[in-house]
């Protein structure tokens, strides 16, 4: 009998251990889970305020520019020389879209200072800069933004975590990067699909990531957060354009056609920069004073803002939203202005993004097509198969316009056919720009990352000798 009681009472005993691991086991896992759903929250409001913001700037935008609008030959090159100047003397890597600098810092190696170009308090600046930038009326979006601040926050956030031990151990920075980045497009456009696609085809585009469910989690936690606060209505609102037209194949080769040209022309200008079609003596000039080179792009903006009534301000919403729901009475060449416009706003170097304007810019054209075509085109669906295809043409990422823009209009019925058109207009794309913008710009800030950290080693080498 005692043999019996020391046997029961071991076993007991080992199941009882045993249940005190597994709770424990199930405690980390819990708390991590929690901890990574707060980081996704954390994405979630910056992503929320930040939005707010850029509606009030285009609000107050809309209100000086159009009770005073010869004052944007002052405002606007004043403004940008301002923004330019602070941006490249406190904050230099939030200058642009800010997807470059995610997909830079995910492909360079794990060294100390590599993490510098989504650091948490100079990333933050991009917001009160993009919020100045539309104030003035820079043809700018804060989605790209919104990628480099998501990244910088959960990176932050999960950098705290492992810190005190406390979750994502298993995760290294660049998994957190990817979350955050991708979750910050989804809490941008209230898109969660969209944010995983976007982490799926272009953040894992050129860099190897482990594919972490945790990774998916916190995208689609920072989308579902945006929806439970601000509802699950879509980012344009009171599109429906029904079911597919008829001759839709050819409509969608058209528009593919049109924007794959003007995509692909778009992004080679982003990628070559403001010195490429200028004549040779202006061009040491142009790179000495990029200040003064952001206050002529500023009046160029402005006398684009004059000639066409405001309407290339911003991000292009209002128009986009007027193209959706068919309207075919905007201004021939308006879709040509918007995209002079953005590609002179990007060119003066301020920070912004050029994801909206893009999606403006298809819509404007998909407008012109119908314009052309007459009474038999139809308008909203051509303005929406523009805008994925534009998109795509101008990222080389046909997967993620293709969604992006169905979660934006609620579009489910003609997602084959943005489908067909923009893998149509990337693989026209392709021919005048070979490598994806974002990338091409990606390489640009890692050489410069690279660079500096290289003449930081090269310094505290000489230091240590002197001494």
């Amino acid at each position: 009998m005692k043999r019996l009681g020391l046997k029961l009472s071991s076993g007991i005993g080992r199941a009882l251990s045993h249940k005190i691991k597994q709770t424990q086991r199930l405690s980390r896992k819990t708390a991590a889970v929690i901890l990574l759903l707060m980081g996704a929250a954390l994405v979630s409001l910056v992503s929320l305020g930040f939005a707010k913001l850029a509606d009030y700037a285009l609000h107050l935008n809309a209100k000086w520019s159009q009770q005073y609008p010869m004052a944007a030959f002052a405002v606007l090159p004043i403004s940008l020389m301002l923004i330019v100047w602070f941006t490249r003397r406190y904050a230099p890597y939030t200058a642009g879209s800010g997807i470059p600098q995610v997909l830079a810092t995910l492909s360079m190696p794990k060294v100390k200072g590599g993490n510098r170009l989504v650091a948490l308090w100079r990333t933050a600046l991009k917001i009160p800069l993009t919020f100045l930038g539309m104030l003035a009326g820079a043809s700018i979006g804060r989605e790209g933004p919104s990628v480099q601040v998501g990244a910088a926050v959960m990176l932050a956030w999960g950098s705290w975590c492992k810190r005190y031990n406390l979750a994502f151990k298993r995760l290294q920075d660049k998994e957190l990067l990817a979350a955050g980045a991708a979750g910050g497009l989804a809490a941008a456009f209230n898109a969660p699909l969209a944010g995983v696609i976007f982490a799926i085809e272009e953040l894992g585009r050129s860099v190897s990531l482990h594919w972490e469910r945790q990774i998916f989690i916190g995208v689609l936690a920072s989308g579902f957060f945006l929806v439970a606060i601000e509802g699950n209505s879509t980012y344009f609102q009171g599109f429906n354009a029904g079911q597919p037209a008829e001759h839709m194949l050819r409509w969608a080769l058209l528009c593919a056609a049109v924007c794959g040209v003007a995509g692909g022309l778009f992004a080679r200008f982003l990628s070559k920069g403001a010195t490429w079609l200028a004549l040779p003596q202006w061009r040491n000039w142009m790179r000495r004073h990029p200040i003064w080179l952001a206050g002529v792009f500023g009046l160029m903006l402005a006398a684009l803002g004059v000639l066409f009534d405001g309407q290339t301000y911003g991000t292009g919403y209002d128009v986009a939203a007027a193209a959706l729901h068919g309207q075919t009475d905007l201004t021939y060449g308006l879709a040509g202005a918007k995209w002079a416009a953005t590609v002179l706003s990007y060119w003066a170097g301020i920070p912004g993004g050029i994801f909206t304007p893009s999606l403006a810019i298809g819509a404007l054209l998909g407008v012109h097509i119908a314009q052309v075509a007459g009474v038999e085109a139809p308008a909203a669906i051509l303005a929406l198969l523009c805008m994925a295809a534009f998109l795509a043409a101008a990222t080389q990422a046909p997967l993620t316009a293709s969604v992006v823009v169905m979660e934006m209009t609620g579009s489910q019925s003609l997602l084959f056919w943005m489908l067909v058109s923009s893998i149509a207009a990337s693989v026209i794309a392709r021919q005048f720009c070979p490598q994806p913008f974002y990338h091409f710009a990606a390489g640009r800030f890692r050489q410069r990352v690279r660079e500096e950290l290289l003449r930081e080693g090269e310094a505290r080498q000489a230091e240590s000798a002197a001494k």
